[in-house]
């Protein structure tokens, strides 16, 4: 028995020795590992306005650039409206030409000639009134005949002053308000033009960017309310990793700290990635993580931009983060 003491002495010193060198050192020599999940973007298309959905272009996998023609509603009220705004505008446009260039020259010309014309019969009245004037005085002509002869004249003579007024206005043309109104009605209408343009065009569905169409939720001949999802997309581009470091392994990973991910199904695949941002503030291990540490340890959440995503990265896919080249302590 007491032969057998030392000899177990030496293999407890001798697994110690072992459990401290792959749990201490080694692992401290090891390149550092972090967990972390794809985080793809997605986007819900829809038309910025209402109508019957005429056709859809693309079905659900299917890959999509941007630019590309996902589907069109009809198109014909949107056509109607807008040549309907043009035809606003260009009479918007008319009648600020008029109100600019002032009235026409035979206006103005005609106007010049029934002055000439009521002032010849203001004369005419004039010498009238002073005959009855003088025939009155001499009780040659009635008191009736002489109000008469003096009536026709001050309506002669007020026919004068209306003339006048009227060639006046002729000749300054149109009051600057009345410009301006005529200069914000045109205003008005190239806005209505734009508007009616807008809405023509958004009759139209493009993709925004390089994605995979993961759902069709209407068909042609549906019926669409502004806003309504109509497709959904998967970006393609930017592919993140949300991935989580401890404090102590914080330093190690600036924004722009090259790192290489892996996944499950291509182990032997690295793809390359960029550190892009790193949380200012702490939190809890979400349940999701898989890390050595106790669940409850305060990690940081930092993300990572893939740089070399080949479509097979898929949202919510486990990666494996690997820093090499760590120096040694």
């Amino acid at each position: 028995m007491k032969k057998i003491i030392p000899v177990i002495l030496l293999l407890a010193a001798i697994g110690g020795g072992l459990w401290y060198y792959f749990d201490r050192i080694k692992p401290a020599h090891e390149p550092l590992q972090l967990h972390g999940n794809v985080d793809i973007r997605g986007v819900d298309l829809g038309f910025r306005v209402s109508g019957r959905v005429v056709e859809v272009l693309k079905d659900e996998g299917d890959v999509v650039k941007a630019g590309d023609i996902l589907a069109r509603i009809d198109q014909e009220p949107y056509q109607r409206a807008l040549e309907q705004a043009k035809a606003a505008l260009a009479s918007a446009e008319a009648q600020a030409r008029l109100k600019k260039a002032g009235y026409r020259p035979e206006e103005i010309e005609q106007a010049r000639a029934t002055l000439a014309q009521n002032r010849v019969a203001a004369d005419n009245a004039e010498r009238a009134y002073r005959r009855q004037a003088d025939l009155v005085k001499q009780s040659s002509v009635s008191k009736q005949d002489y109000e008469n002869a003096e009536a026709a004249r001050n309506e002669a003579i007020q026919r004068v002053r209306l003339a006048e007024a009227n060639l006046n206005q002729l000749e300054a043309g149109y009051r600057q308000e009345e410009i301006d109104a005529a200069n914000a009605a045109v205003d008005q209408a190239k806005a209505t033009v734009g508007t009616a343009q807008i809405q023509l065009a958004d009759t139209v569905l493009k993709s925004p960017s390089d994605a995979v169409l993961i759902t069709r939720a209407v068909e042609s001949g549906a019926i669409v309310q502004a806003g309504a999802t109509v497709l959904s997309l998967s970006l393609e581009k930017p592919v993140w990793v949300r991935a989580y470091v401890s404090e102590p392994d914080l330093g190690k990973f600036p924004p722009g700290t090259k790192v290489e991910l892996f996944t499950d199904g291509k182990p032997d695949h690295a793809y390359k990635g960029t550190v892009g941002f790193v949380a200012p503030s702490a939190e809890f291990t979400p349940k999701s993580v898989e890390t050595k540490e106790l669940r409850t340890s305060l990690v940081y959440r930092m993300r990572v931009v893939v740089e070399d995503s080949d479509g097979s990265l898929r949202q919510g896919m486990p990666v494996t983060l690997r820093l090499s080249n760590i120096p040694e302590k």
